[in-house]
């Protein structure tokens, strides 16, 4: 039977955040490359799990952003991002986007398409929506960038494979199409 904690069982900091772990990683999520950058900037990017719809008017989403990434102060300078949905065929660059010792090959693999917002584009995304930051809060370790859509950018309804992070792992859900 698997342990039940009650509020009262996890008063120590260190439980409750190894705890909290535990139970997102049963939450199944796309994976989405958030790429930002200007010709002033450099181009950055990370691997996110936590891209959330917020409205529909105006179209928002919100992105989390550890303060320690690289593309951190990127998106704070540019002031723009681009949500890449990840299909399954890109998961060699979840390796490369999420693993600062191998930096030096963002960009280099993969399609990347210029957006007339600044942020690079993956040609072979699901979905690519650019935004604006109209928003940031720090809470935490992290940043929350509320984005305005600018642009959106859609693979083929008959070409719908996501990619999906869940327990320390990925997977590849059935491709599906659109209706």
């Amino acid at each position: 039977m698997n342990a039940i904690h009650p509020p009262a069982d996890i008063v120590d900091l260190e439980q409750r955040v190894s705890l909290f772990k535990d139970a997102m990683r049963r939450l199944a999520s796309g994976v989405s490359l958030v790429t930002s950058g200007s010709p002033d900037h450099g181009h950055a990017g990370l691997i996110a799990t936590s891209v959330v719809s917020v409205s529909m008017d105006p179209p928002t989403l919100l992105v989390c952003v550890n303060q320690s990434s690289s593309a951190h102060p990127v998106i704070d300078a540019c002031g723009a991002f681009c949500v890449n949905l990840l299909a399954a065929q890109d998961r060699g660059l979840v390796d490369i986007f999420g693993s600062s010792a191998r930096r030096n090959e963002r960009f280099k693999v993969g399609a990347f398409e210029r957006t007339g917002s600044g942020p690079l584009r993956l040609a072979t995304a699901l979905a690519a929506i650019e935004c604006k930051v109209v928003e940031a809060f720090s809470y935490g370790t992290h940043t929350l960038f509320l984005g305005e859509v600018t642009g959106i950018h859609l693979a083929p309804a008959d070409r719908v494979d996501p990619l999906v992070y869940m327990n320390k792992a990925f997977h590849a859900l059935p491709r599906t199409t659109g209706g």
